[in-house]
């Protein structure tokens, strides 16, 4: 299992879904451009004006490259909170006088 390195905090309201989630969305979403697509081509058959004819083409032509980025477009989450590491006015605990280790005694 991978570590979380660098030393931010992670949220739970951005974890990632599963693998599985993630690869059914992308195939949905590169199906249903694939489907313009073929709208597109069937369109361009049928239509007589000659302008709509070459953006329908047009379109079904640029559509595989758009669907491609789609598909590989992850789902990143954010829930528009950013974690600083500045000062803060929360209270925090006195620094300790000891060096740490356990002298034997009980300190209250």
């Amino acid at each position: 299992m991978a570590r979380h390195q660098s030393g931010d905090a992670v949220r739970i309201t951005t974890a990632n879904r599963s693998s599985a989630d993630d690869i059914a969305t992308r195939q949905r979403r590169y199906l249903l451009a694939m489907g313009f697509r073929t709208v597109c081509f069937v369109a361009a058959i049928f239509v007589t004006l000659t302008w709509a004819r070459v953006v329908l083409i047009a379109a079904a032509l640029v559509l595989p490259y758009v669907a491609v980025v789609m598909a590989n477009a992850g789902a990143s989450k954010s829930d528009g909170f950013a974690l600083v590491n500045g000062p803060s006015d929360a209270k925090e605990l006195p620094e300790g006088t000891g060096s740490g280790a356990d002298s034997g005694a009980d300190h209250f």
